[in-house]
């Protein structure tokens, strides 16, 4: 079953689509109905609206917009022509893109030797100074495992506690059994869709949303729907009545510091999650791995309740890890569930891998003591590093826009135009590696958005900025561009 927008949802996003009526083209004034066809074009293209999405009735729309029904029926058979909407006499209407514009999202990150290369497609840290003392003292506490075969599925009890004591401290309680330990948070999401999502069953996700996150749906055969997340969050009754249309099997949803806008879903809306959920017959894949970087301290100290606090059905499965409060290079994640699915997950995971090395959980347990101390010097680093990005981007590209985050790792930059792949390429050239919106859709939208983490040294960022900028003028000067192959990203 699609999703359904409604008409006054769709008015919602189309607040400034009047403001147009009277710009001038080439012919004159253009006909109102163009001009919203356009900006509902505008909307698909930067992946606001999801697409395979019924659009409201036309005279649902008119009434929403308080225009004639006429110029919505013109709009929609302007809609119809160019490929973007599909309708079906007496059924509705669908969004859809022209046939030859998708553009698929796989593949992970990979390094480059190039050590002039400043590389803005990983949004990740180096290590802290505490993970030396931490690996130090992890190795005394081998020993007593030496003597066993050091296959433990579900994890090493110690890390176990450690994580559902963390849980618990943030007002969900939560016991070691319910807590299996993964190599890393894209392993716990791979191993849950192994178990609980069949191919060709429905996955809700958002857009845009993490890459490697579709990567994992598209290797599971999933058939994707998705929620557009738009400039100020998610609309909470559009979200939920997405929820229950789709139907899906499962929803993923990362409602800290979301990757890559950088919102924080309210609690208002965690609180009706699940019920929706659980009405739709859905489980909710919740992705943490931001939880710890809230920047601002007024958001630091009031961070809401976990989505699985609301959770009266066993319908919320969370999945967090250590690589980006810690680092990415010690490939530990968890998933906390009902004790009986982290058991069956566990048995399932053995035909993947058998266990996460010891070692290294032993390492993580070390540094979850050290945690307090580690995520705020992380916090205070990257507080300066969101506003030195932040004003290089507003001195060199001013007509750039963009939310503030409040917390993680990343800036969602909309550009001037719809130009991100290429400006991507050609910021390669001059050295910069940069991660183009399309990259986080499955659809090939939003050509007009670009993910710019904030991880790297001020320095770097700013002559990231410089580069970047250059790349956006050369792009419209008519030269000869030798693109190089495009490159995948984290």
């Amino acid at each position: 079953m699609s999703a359904i927008v409604r008409g006054a949802q769709l008015a919602r996003m189309l607040n400034a689509w009047q403001v147009a009526v009277g710009v001038r083209g080439p012919g004159g004034k253009r006909p109102e109905y163009v001009v919203l066809a356009n900006a509902v074009r505008g909307l698909l293209i930067d992946g606001r609206l999801a697409l395979g999405v019924r659009l409201p009735a036309e005279r649902e729309l008119a009434a929403a917009l308080g225009i004639s029904r006429t110029t919505v029926t013109a709009a929609y058979r302007e809609l119809r022509e160019s490929g973007h909407v599909s309708s079906r006499r007496g059924a509705g209407s669908w969004t859809e893109l022209p046939a030859g514009h998708r553009v698929g999202t796989s593949g992970l990150w990979t390094p480059s030797d190039d050590a002039g290369l400043i590389d803005l497609g990983c949004a990740a840290m180096p290590a802290p100074p505490e993970l030396a003392a931490a690996a130090a003292e992890a190795v005394t506490d081998l020993e007593p495992y030496l003597c066993g075969p050091g296959y433990q599925p579900m994890g090493l009890l110690v890390l176990r506690e450690a994580i559902a004591c963390a849980y618990t401290a943030r007002g969900l309680p939560t016991a070691p059994d319910q807590v299996m330990i993964t190599g890393g948070v894209q392993q716990a999401l791979d191993l849950l869709l192994r178990l609980l999502v069949a191919p060709g069953q429905r996955a809700l996700v958002e857009t845009p949303t993490y890459p490697n996150a579709l990567s994992a749906f598209v290797a599971g055969r999933a058939r994707i729907s998705s929620y557009a997340i738009g400039p100020d969050g998610w609309d909470a009754d559009l979200l939920l009545s997405t929820v229950r249309a789709a139907q899906a099997r499962v929803a993923y949803l990362i409602p800290e510091f979301h990757n890559p806008t950088g919102h924080l879903m309210p609690a208002a809306l965690r609180e009706k999650l699940p019920p929706a959920a659980h009405a739709a017959g859905t489980d909710l894949i919740i992705d943490e791995s931001f939880v710890d970087l809230a920047l601002d301290p007024d958001v630091a100290a009031a961070m809401p309740p976990a989505v699985a606090a609301f959770d009266r059905t066993a319908r919320v499965l969370t999945i967090g890890g250590m690589s980006k409060a810690f680092w990415g290079g010690l490939r530990i994640g968890w998933v906390r569930g009902p004790a009986p699915l982290i058991a069956r997950l566990a048995a399932a995971r053995v035909g993947v891998d058998m266990a996460s090395p010891v070692l290294d959980q032993l390492v993580a347990a070390r540094l979850l003591q050290r945690r307090d101390t580690i995520v705020a010097a992380r916090r205070k680093q990257l507080l300066v590093q969101r506003d030195t990005l932040a004003a290089a981007l507003r001195a060199e590209l001013p007509e750039w826009r963009f939310v503030l985050p409040r917390g993680g790792m990343v800036i969602w930059a909309e550009l001037d135009a719809p130009v991100s792949s290429a400006l991507a390429r050609s910021a390669e050239e001059l050295g910069v590696r940069v991660a183009p919106g399309p990259r986080f859709g499955a659809d090939g939208t939003m050509e007009r958005f670009m993910r710019l983490p904030f991880t790297l040294p001020e320095a770097d960022l700013v002559e990231a900025v410089r580069r970047l900028a250059e790349a956006r003028t050369d792009l419209d000067r008519p030269r000869r561009h030798s693109w190089s192959a495009q490159t995948v990203l984290a």
